[in-house]
């Protein structure tokens, strides 16, 4: 499975899964790892080729992040990405310097297209740069291969050694070609032959599970999303009957959606499934509570409590299964990196079930490579493109105080607004789209009667990493007909509005 590797140290900054992502789309296995791997650990993987991320720190800070000392003597090729590039410069005894201005933004690099890193470019190319400091002398045995007006060495190599440093970000859409950049390191200076294959992922993590558990007992924690998912049927063709799935369904799903996570998984699969119809118990708990951060807490708390009574029903279980992806592992800290949000499915075994091991069989995929996955596990198609949905579900879609009343006009509302993007044939472009009902009531009239019902606001955003994200520009006549269905067929909705915010200022969910 992992016959190559690029290893990429994280030296904390904000594009570093995406340089992962990268390498992978390039059919190469890659892995983030910390910036101060020790050299040992770095030989123990025997990577064909080392990436340095950029980062916010600059090279002069006392506490500035550094590498192990001899990963340059290695042998192992070696492209820095800004921070990177002034962290070997600085490392190697050449000069990097304070700029009297920040320089960012897509800007014009003249490049030397006789280098193994540029090989197909023409000699000038808009790359982004974002930096502070800059590279003011090469180090001894480098030379000069790309420049902007206001940065004197943009890029710089050493073919000898293999050490190639660039101040712009190849990683991002907003560099023309860079992914051509990557491509020319990975294939034309580390030889990699690009062997990373999903199919050959599913066959190597069965049979290693196979090896793993054997005959003994697993359980799985099935929400219906796509993580969960794939992870119960990898499991699934792996053990068969000796995985069990507890599907806790809250009744804050969208509307259908525990039937059709019971049908795929009870019949198609034949897995074991427990369907635990909860939604009366997280409702009382939730009665009168208005506040989201509340609401979360209280759904997590009581999930917890749901899935303990029922695991501990089946006795003692050898593992359990968590779908935690790459991009968990990563967001919670590797190293010393600057810690962007801890996730549940990371760091610490759960005490609420009897269990002795946890199994993550999707650990080391991005999302992307998940959905990948579970096409090619047999997972129905409309499963593993269903958009991200929260935790919480819908109840931090209704705001304010939730009800059972309250629910099914949101779910009526959001089947409507869901079918009529699916029939547009834009499921697939918006990357998520969902009603929301408002705590707002305003006049209206329907036939020749004063109505005061609710607003739903429709949401939809298009984005690559949902970290920042665009509000979809949807044509007139599908939002008119997706208005006109609703307050037709939903009873209590007379307003419909359209967010028309991207992210950030605000966030995709409104809750």
């Amino acid at each position: 499975m992992k016959n190559e590797l690029i290893l990429i140290l994280d030296f904390g900054g904000q594009y570093n899964q995406l340089i992962a992502r990268r390498v992978r789309e390039c059919n190469v296995y890659s892995e983030v790892v910390p910036y101060n791997i020790s050299l040992e650990k770095i030989k123990e993987k025997n990577p064909k080729g080392i990436i340095f991320t950029g980062g916010p720190a600059s090279v002069f800070g006392e506490d500035s992040p550094k590498c192990a000392e001899g990963i340059f003597d290695l042998g192992i090729p070696v492209l820095g990405i800004c921070y990177g590039m002034q962290l070997m410069t600085y490392t190697l005894g050449g000069k990097v310097a304070r700029a009297n201005k920040r320089e960012y933004g897509t800007t014009t690099v003249k490049i030397d297209n006789t280098s193994s890193l540029f090989q197909g470019f023409d000699t000038t190319n808009g790359f982004l740069m974002s930096h502070t400091d800059f590279v003011e002398t090469v180090p001894e045995g480098f030379k000069n291969i790309g420049h902007t007006d206001s940065c004197p060495n943009a890029a710089m190599e050493n073919d000898e050694k293999k050490l190639y440093g660039i101040q712009f970000h190849p990683e991002v859409n907003h560099s023309v070609n860079g992914t051509q950049v990557i491509k020319n390191f990975l294939f034309n200076i580390c030889k990699c032959t690009g062997d990373w294959i999903i199919s050959s992922f599913v066959e190597d993590s069965i049979q290693k599970l196979k090896e793993k558990i054997g005959d003994k007992k697993a359980l799985c924690a099935l929400s219906g999303g796509v993580d969960s998912s794939v992870a119960a049927v990898l499991l699934s063709k792996a053990i068969g009957k000796n995985l069990t799935c507890i599907f806790v369904d809250h009744g804050l799903l969208r509307k259908n959606e525990g039937d059709e996570v019971e049908e795929i998984f009870r019949n198609q699969f034949d897995i074991n499934l427990i369907r635990v119809n909860a939604k009366d118990r997280f409702l009382a708990k939730l009665a009168g509570i208005s506040d989201p951060e509340t609401k979360r807490k209280i759904i997590g708390e009581e999930f917890i409590r749901v899935f303990e009574e029922e695991a501990k029903k089946l006795g003692t279980v050898d593992f359990l299964v968590q779908g935690t992806i790459y991009p968990d592992v990563i967001e919670s800290g590797l190293g010393k990196s600057s810690v962007i949000k801890s996730h549940h499915n990371v760091g610490g075994l759960p005490d609420y079930v009897d269990f002795k091991e946890i199994v993550e069989p999707l650990r080391d995929l991005f999302k992307d490579e998940v959905r990948k996955t579970g096409l090619e596990l047999g997972i129905p198609e409309n499963l593993v493109y269903r958009q991200p949905f929260p935790g919480p579900g819908l109840a931090i879609r209704v705001i304010g105080d939730i009800t059972d009343d309250k629910l099914t006009i949101l779910k009526k509302a959001d089947y409507i607004f869901r079918e009529e993007i699916a029939n547009a044939g834009l499921h697939k472009s918006i990357n998520q789209y969902f009603a929301v009902l408002t705590n707002l009531k305003s006049v209206g009239v329907m036939g020749d009667e004063r109505t005061y019902d609710y607003t739903v606001a429709l949401r939809a955003v298009e984005t690559t990493d949902f970290m920042t994200g665009v509000w979809s520009k949807i044509p007139y006549e599908i939002l008119e007909k997706v208005s006109s269905r609703i307050v037709n067929e939903v009873e209590h909705v007379n307003r419909i509005v359209y967010d028309l915010t991207s992210k950030p200022p605000a966030t995709i969910e409104w809750e």
